[in-house]
């Protein structure tokens, strides 16, 4: 019987990426679902929904830095035990899986003490108001206390996927994205907990998916397993998968250092309504997001495991099949947010001004992220064939190197709506560069690869 891992190597390529794909786009969508339906819900609290949206946004950058830190250790090792499984080293994709593990039960110790400690100030840097800081103090406190679920489940699954079984991965996103949806009315309007009931459905539906990524990880079911003798900080594992982690992480968490600026930037020049605004674009950026990252996510394993095996053809047939298709995705959703935002934005607030706010703005704030597709597809084949440097470098340009500083100068000469119009502009210097350095630097490690 051939292994679940070895169809990566010989299924046809199409039908291979097709199912692979379709199952992480649907747990991209269920994925996103935790922190959008509660915005729904929470936006849609009679008398203060308004206020508590805003302040439960406040706490975005929080979740974000949280969920970089299971990036680091998930999507850094993942691609790392991919390339293993194509060498056919079971015991070595084991020692990475064993060190990720590790890795994130100490994060979520120490992200659980420091930001219980930091909470307030940390909250009012991030754009918190003496109007929304309660919401936003209600939300976190009781976000923290679900951490390690939050850790385990992000950044564990990806071993799940990258050993080829994207349905069980989705699953273990369904089981705690429908618990989610389940709880949150119940929580929020029927027990009256308003903004705390939301956290609380939250943290107990990442439970529910730790332990069914867990106790899949741990079963003969998986190709990979958790095992004791290997559950340890190796250093030069961790070293490895620090040096392909820091790339999705800083990602992730410079999302946090943006959200910083732009909701400091709004509060500044606009107020809370203009905060608000931000709070939606942030979920209609991960709605729109949703099928591209699902489809690189999917197709990840199938670029890293051929190209442990050396199947250099195939690598390349997966690269252009995935960027038409990502390219395709991010003008059809961004397109959408660009010429009929209001089909976005309803679904998030009945409050007329801030719907009229956002509704302005936002195609604006969209325009680029229509040939953003380009960009996911060259990063995820950077982070497949395990070229660090490359990765941390787009990760570094989009986010660091030119929205943050593009966001603090031009309020200053175009008001608050300079603060929107920084987005388009480092998105479109971004994909091209990262078009220029994928065609530079693939062609040599292709080349390097086929003539070791």
């Amino acid at each position: 019987m051939v292994k679940n891992d070895e169809r990566l190597g010989n299924a046809p390529l199409g039908k291979l990426m097709f199912s692979m794909a379709l199952p992480t786009v649907a747990a991209q969508v269920i994925n996103v679902l935790y922190n959008i339906v509660d915005r729904i819900y929470i936006g849609h609290i009679e008398g203060y929904g308004q206020m508590a949206l805003t302040g439960v946004g406040v706490t975005f950058p929080i979740i974000m830095v949280i969920s970089a830190f299971a990036a680091f250790a998930g999507t850094g090792g993942a691609p790392l035990a991919s390339i293993q499984l194509g060498k056919k080293n079971y015991d070595k994709a084991e020692q990475i899986l064993g060190a990720s593990a590790m890795m994130l039960l100490c994060f979520s110790v120490v992200l659980t003490i420091f930001f219980s400690i930091f909470r307030n100030p940390i909250l009012y840097a991030f754009g918190a108001s003496d109007n929304t800081i309660v919401y936003a103090r209600e939300y976190i406190t009781i976000y923290l206390m679900g951490t390690i679920f939050v850790q385990f489940a992000l950044g564990l699954n990806t071993y799940i996927s990258g050993q080829g079984n994207t349905k069980i991965a989705m699953f273990s996103v369904l089981i705690g994205a429908v618990t989610n949806i389940i709880l949150d009315p119940i929580f929020i309007f029927v027990l009256h907990m308003g903004v705390r009931g939301a956290a609380l459905a939250t943290i107990i539906s990442q439970a529910l998916s730790a332990v069914w990524v867990v106790r899949f990880l741990t079963s003969k079911k998986s190709v990979i397993r958790i095992r004791r003798k290997y559950f340890r900080l190796d250093k030069t594992i961790v070293k490895n998968i620090a040096g392909l982690g820091i790339s999705p992480f800083i990602m992730q968490s410079t999302e946090s250092l943006v959200m910083i600026t732009l909701n400091s930037g709004l509060q500044k020049y606009g107020g809370d309504l203009y905060v608000g605004t931000m709070s939606i674009m942030t979920s209609v950026m991960q709605l729109v997001m949703i099928p591209t990252q699902g489809i690189s996510q999917g197709v990840q394993p199938i670029m890293s495991y051929n190209y442990g095996a050396g199947n250099l053809e195939r690598v390349k047939g997966v690269f252009y099949r995935m960027a038409a298709v990502c390219l395709t995705m991010t003008m059809i959703f961004g397109g959408m947010a660009v010429l009929k935002p209001e089909i976005y934005v309803s679904i998030f607030s009945n409050n007329e001004d801030l719907i009229a706010l956002t509704c302005k703005y936002m195609p604006v704030y969209f325009l680029a992220i229509t040939i953003f597709g380009i960009q996911m597809s060259c990063q995820t084949a950077f982070l497949s064939l395990g070229q660090a440097k490359a990765s941390l470098t787009l990760a570094l340009l989009r986010k660091v190197i030119l929205l943050i500083p593009l966001a603090i100068i031009f309020p200053k000469f175009m008001g608050v709506a300079g603060i929107y119009r920084a987005e388009p502009v480092a998105d479109f210097i971004s994909v091209t560069v990262s078009v220029i350095l994928f065609i530079t630097v693939q062609r040599k490690t292709l080349h390097q690869q086929q003539n070791p």
